[in-house]
């Protein structure tokens, strides 16, 4: 018999805006909004440019490496859908696009992780419309990590 795998933590709510960010996911894409006037990158989805408030945009497929500019470790449950993973970390990473996004670090202890560590993206799914993504030590410092 086949078994479900259920993701019990909380999931963003598909909208039109976030569709493609979400579509792009699912095919092992990190995917963010650049304007067409100014090509600017941002991130999070917003219907207008942060930079030159143009609604005219496209998405982009990113590279996906990037560097952890800050992270925190919780070992504390704010939310019991988190209880068993606990500890766990959230790091804020600066994206070579100039994008900013807030993810996990995967595949590295988190008392290894460190400020300035380059990292690559990588999706992990949730459910049949959303692949999570998360970071993953990347370069010639990670191989000793995998």
């Amino acid at each position: 018999m086949e078994t479900k795998q259920t993701y019990d933590k909380p999931l963003p709510k598909l909208t039109a805006l976030n569709r493609p960010f979400w579509d792009g996911t699912l095919r092992g894409e990190l995917r963010t909004q650049r304007c067409r006037s100014c090509e600017k990158h941002w991130y999070p989805i917003e219907p207008r440019c942060p930079k030159c408030l143009s609604d005219q945009y496209d998405w982009a497929v990113l590279s996906g490496r990037g560097t952890v500019l800050s992270f925190v470790v919780f070992h504390q449950v704010y939310d019991a859908r988190f209880k068993d993973a606990v500890p766990y970390n959230v790091a804020l990473v600066e994206l070579e696009e100039d994008v900013r996004m807030f993810s996990n670090i995967v595949g590295i202890a988190d008392d290894l992780i460190h400020v300035g560590m380059p990292v690559q993206v990588e999706f992990h799914p949730a459910t049949s419309e959303v692949a999570i993504p998360r970071f993953r030590p990347w370069g010639a410092s990670s191989a000793a990590l995998t």
